[in-house]
């Protein structure tokens, strides 16, 4: 080991929306570098740019955070963190390819004493199960002798400035107790919010992926009562207000599940939960609530769309005013539009074309008034740039008798004229 254990050297491994922020935060204490396998990654945050806006320019431009694409660039560091996507595969099962690659790039490169961090959502078993082992392979050198395991759950909630890496409660374990209070000292140092030691490391990836199943589940019930709400020819939002009233009542919203994490953790706890011999029927029933939405959402913009003409998406990004385009569910709006041989059209002011053309083989349009009029206008995600739309703006975009799609009811406050129709969750 280079450093001391009270000044350890570190690298991040993976700078994207969770491992960036990290790496920033503990380069102002310690010295780390942050590595990742994209060369253009590196190469734009080291001209000061950070895509996915969770860092601003500035800052980029001022920390004495290191960067690397080059594997031995962090040969024989004493803290490896390692923040790599865990998304599930096509049948929703756990994809650890990403992980499984980092542990062998770690083990490749790690000498006799280092701990290896992992902040990447897993289900319980994987650090000391998966990781481990291949680590111990790929090194030559012993678990939990030469080397040790830690974990510490991400909380990244991207575009949140609010709960950021340096103000959250971050959750620690370690293979002994003397790795969880090394990595409790560590997190210590870069949050106000505290440090919480679990119990141990399965107690700590457990509490990760039932953070954001919680949720999922909280936000099914909600789309569950929408769809009954409709069938009685009520708002949900006007029954939302009222409930409210009550002190304990819990403020979730309807809408559409995607991002990075509530709508795919869930399926890592039920990955262990059949591992394990029992068959989860609340979690699965809130994903199979959730992941229907967006056909629901088309359905119900089809049955109100009688003219014929172009509909307008507004927003393909999987939350509002981020540019996170990662398990986007409004592809599912806007293929069930498509199947039914509607044209469609999406703009997205944050979103970045290349990306969006890649995942999910759209074609971005730069202004969104060059298709108008269109015969039904869709408000998929409540970017600040659609809040900010007018009376004057629909009349310019929308045909007469077209539909307004508000589906995350932005504009429910605002007087239309009654040539148009509208339509809200």
């Amino acid at each position: 080991m280079t450093g001391s254990s009270s000044s350890p050297q570190i690298a991040v491994i993976g700078l994207g929306y969770v491992g960036l922020p990290l790496a920033v935060s503990l380069a102002r204490h310690f010295d780390v570098i942050g590595f990742d396998i994209h060369v253009g990654r590196i190469k734009e945050l080291k001209s000061g740019h950070d895509r996915t806006r969770e860092i601003d320019d500035k800052t980029l431009s001022s920390t004495k955070l290191g960067l690397t694409s080059e594997v031995q660039t962090i040969k024989g560091r004493d803290i490896y963190i390692v923040t790599v996507p865990t998304p599930v595969d096509d049948n929703n099962k756990p994809d650890l390819t990403a992980i499984k690659a980092a542990c062998r790039t770690v083990g490749a490169i790690m000498s006799k004493g280092a701990t290896v961090v992992f902040e990447s959502t897993v289900y319980p078993g994987v650090t000391e199960d998966v990781c481990g082992p291949i680590l111990a392979e790929t090194s030559g050198l012993i678990c939990g002798k030469d080397f040790f395991l830690g974990y510490s759950p991400e909380r990244i909630n991207p575009g949140d400035k609010e709960h950021t890496v340096d103000r959250i409660t971050k959750v620690v374990a370690g293979q002994t107790p003397e790795i969880a209070q090394k990595l409790g000292d560590l997190y210590g140092k870069i949050t106000s919010g505290g440090v919480f030691l679990a119990r141990n490391i399965k107690t700590a990836e457990a509490a990760k992926v039932i953070e954001n199943a919680q949720r999922d589940i909280n936000i099914a019930f909600i789309n569950e009562v929408t769809r009954i709400f409709h069938a009685l020819d009520l708002s949900v939002y006007d029954v939302l207000e009222a409930a409210r009233t009550k002190w304990n009542f819990l403020p979730f919203v309807p809408g559409l599940v995607g991002g990075h994490c509530i709508g795919v953790d869930p399926y890592y706890l039920a990955h262990c939960s059949e591992a394990v011999g029992h068959h989860p029927e609340v979690i699965l029933a809130g994903r199979r609530t959730n992941d229907a939405m967006g056909q629901y959402i088309a359905e119900q913009i089809l049955m109100r769309c009688d003219v014929l003409g172009p509909i307008l998406i507004l927003g393909l990004t999987f939350k509002e005013n981020v540019p996170d385009l990662r398990n986007s569910k409004i592809i599912d709006i806007i293929n069930g539009l498509k199947a039914q041989g509607r044209t469609v059209i999406v703009h997205d002011p944050l979103a970045d074309p290349i990306e969006a053309k890649h995942e999910y083989g759209i074609d971005l349009a730069k202004d969104m008034r060059l298709g108008a009029p269109y015969a039904a206008i869709v408000g998929a995600v409540a970017h600040k740039d659609y809040l900010n739309l007018n009376q004057k703006d629909f009349k310019e975009l929308l045909a007469t008798k077209g539909l307004i799609a508000d589906v995350k009811g932005m504009w429910r406050p605002m007087q239309l004229p009654d040539i148009f129709k509208r339509w809200q969750l």
